[in-house]
C-alpha cells in the first residue's frame, strides 16, 4: 500500500510539471501575438472579396427563376444565354439549365441547348438585353357588337 501511495505521488508531480510547462508555452505564445497589434489590424482593414455566384444563385432573385432573362459569364463579350428551362436540385443552388444562345443581342440558334458550366462562379445577369414578358394574359371585355354578329350569322 505504501508503494501505491508513493507511485501516485510521483505521478502527480510529473503531471503538475507538464501542466506548468504547457501553461508557460501557452502564455508565451499569446504574449508574442499581442505585441504586434499593427499586423493584425492591417489584415482586417483589407476589403474582403465578394464571392461570385453561379447561374442558379443569380437566377433565384429574378422573377420565375430567370426564365426569359439573359445571363452570361463575366469573361464573355457579346455572348449570352436567354434562359428557357431550369431543373433545380433540392438545395436550390445546383441543377441544370437550358437556353438560347444570343450573340450581339440577336439569337444565334433557334433551339435551346443545355448550358455548360452553370455551377462555375462567374455568372451575371444582363439587364439591357432582357425583355421580361407579361405572364398574365390580357383579358378582352366582350362588347355588345360581338353577340350581335354571332346572332346575325345564325
Amino acid at each position: 500500500m505504501a508503494t501505491a501511495l508513493a507511485n501516485r505521488a510521483a505521478q502527480n508531480q510529473t503531471t503538475g510539471l507538464l501542466r506548468l510547462s504547457f501553461n508557460f508555452f501557452r502564455n508565451l505564445s499569446t504574449a508574442t501575438s499581442t505585441e504586434s497589434p499593427g499586423a493584425s489590424s492591417t489584415a482586417s482593414k483589407k476589403p474582403k472579396r465578394k464571392k461570385k455566384k453561379n447561374l442558379f444563385e443569380v437566377a433565384q432573385f429574378l422573377p420565375n427563376w430567370g426564365l426569359g432573362y439573359h445571363m452570361a459569364k463575366t469573361h464573355w463579350t457579346d455572348v449570352s444565354y436567354q434562359i428557357t428551362k431550369i431543373n433545380l436540385y433540392k438545395d436550390g443552388r445546383h441543377g441544370k439549365a437550358w437556353g438560347v444562345v444570343h450573340k450581339d443581342g440577336a439569337a444565334a440558334a433557334d433551339a435551346p441547348k443545355k448550358i455548360s458550366g452553370v455551377h462555375k462562379r462567374c455568372w451575371r445577369y444582363i439587364p439591357h438585353l432582357s425583355k421580361p414578358r407579361d405572364t398574365a394574359p390580357t383579358l378582352m371585355k366582350p362588347t355588345e357588337n360581338a353577340p350581335k354578329a354571332e346572332s346575325e350569322l345564325a
